[in-house]
């Protein structure tokens, strides 16, 4: 089943096409990976599908149901979709356990400081930390957590929304070997959960490791697509990459 799906997709950057008339399909409860050389407009795809840049043209589709024209940052949680950044987004003055409270309540930040949390909220909000390795850390504030921490606290914050997709934008960058061990087994974890992850990485030894199916793009167009061991061997995929 499809569970998200673009058709025709474009957006412009002063002229320059960063999303090229895209057509992809994302399969659910798979880890389905977009990779390319840098500049080929795949951040901008998750932007565009996170609803954090309007697209110019064509549709995205959602449950084969749902036809979007316009997508808003504050909506897709209501379409099943979540997602991290390359600069991590928290809360840092606010504590580790608190940036979690304030999405499992969904309150505004001055509210979630001082409501008194239900149980069920603070165990979901246990649940997590433990899963991302945070548990011990629940009290100090986010801006005091190392950059591999806040990392994974972002990653937790996606994972108490309850959603179907999730949008990992380069999660692995930066990290130290066992955090990376860390967030792979998040995501493998995730997809035995019948969630779908579309991630973007350039460690090709993950993508590997990792991807049921890979999306290749180049100057905002497809330019392959298939298992990650056919795409990966691929003549124009590896010119592409060495810019030649």
């Amino acid at each position: 089943m499809k569970v998200l799906e673009t058709k025709n997709l474009t957006k412009r950057f002063e002229g320059v096409h960063a999303v090229d008339g895209l057509s992809i399909a994302i399969e659910k409860a798979k880890i389905t990976s977009i990779i390319g050389p840098n500049g080929s407009g795949k951040t901008t795809l998750i932007n565009v599908l996170s609803g954090f840049v309007p697209f110019d043209s064509g549709v995205v589709i959602i449950n084969d149901a749902a036809k979007l024209l316009v997508i808003k940052p504050h909506e897709i949680i209501f379409y099943g979709i979540t997602r991290t950044f390359q600069d991590v987004h928290l809360f840092n003055q606010m504590t580790v356990l608190d940036n979690l409270l304030v999405v499992l309540t969904e309150r505004n930040v001055f509210s979630a400081l001082f409501e008194k949390h239900k149980e069920y909220h603070l165990k979901k909000a246990e649940d997590i930390l433990r899963r991302v390795g945070l548990w011990e850390k629940k009290k100090e504030l986010a801006a005091n957590l190392s950059y591999g921490q806040r990392k994974l606290l972002e990653i937790g914050r996606t994972m108490v929304t309850n959603a179907d997709v999730f949008l990992f934008d380069e999660p692995f960058a930066g990290l130290f070997p066992e955090m990376v061990k860390i967030v792979s087994t998040i995501i493998q974890e995730l997809k035995k959960e019948d969630k779908t992850i579309i991630l973007i990485e350039h460690d090709m030894n993950l993508i590997r490791e990792l991807s049921d199916y890979v999306f290749v793009m180049d100057g905002g167009k497809l330019l392959a697509e298939g298992k990650p061991e056919e795409v990966l061997a691929k003549r124009e995929v590896v010119e592409a990459y060495l810019g030649g």
